[in-house]
């Protein structure tokens, strides 16, 4: 059976490290895509440039800063939710903003969760772990 990707959406090495390192210590199978800026996110969301011949399954969650270069996470979660075919990818904001009008204009947008990057190590690799056992493994994804 072939496992939706994951969809990481993250412009800083060490937190792409963090993350992909938190969450292969759980032995997930599920494919996880890096895109590096917004603009590369919706392409891969949307089958469209460098990801035209991608299998077209949505991801089965996206984790998606909000401060990326070119698009930032709030239009890109803004055009997920925009469309019929995507609208329904689950998406979670993962980012080190705790500013108000961002957890607000997330959850306005349809975030599903908002979470902020912990400063030390422990704490991404816990936060990131509790994310990926929740959305990956215990959540039942749509369609």
């Amino acid at each position: 059976m072939k496992l939706a990707p994951i969809l990481l959406v993250e412009d800083s090495p060490e937190d792409v490290e963090l993350t992909l390192n938190a969450l292969a210590d759980h032995n997930l199978r599920n494919q996880i895509t890096v895109a590096r800026d917004g603009d590369e996110a919706l392409d891969f969301i949307f089958r469209r440039g460098a990801h035209a011949g991608r299998p077209s399954d949505n991801p089965l969650v996206v984790l998606l800063d909000i401060k990326l270069p070119k698009l930032d996470g709030l239009e890109v979660l803004r055009q997920i939710r925009a469309d019929a075919a995507t609208q329904n990818i689950p998406v979670v904001m993962m980012t080190s903003s705790r500013e108000g009008p961002d957890i607000k204009r997330s959850y306005d947008l349809g975030a599903n969760a908002y979470v902020v990057k912990p400063l030390s190590f422990a704490e991404f690799t816990e936060a990131v772990r509790s994310i990926g056992m929740f959305w990956i493994l215990t959540n039942a994804a749509p369609g």
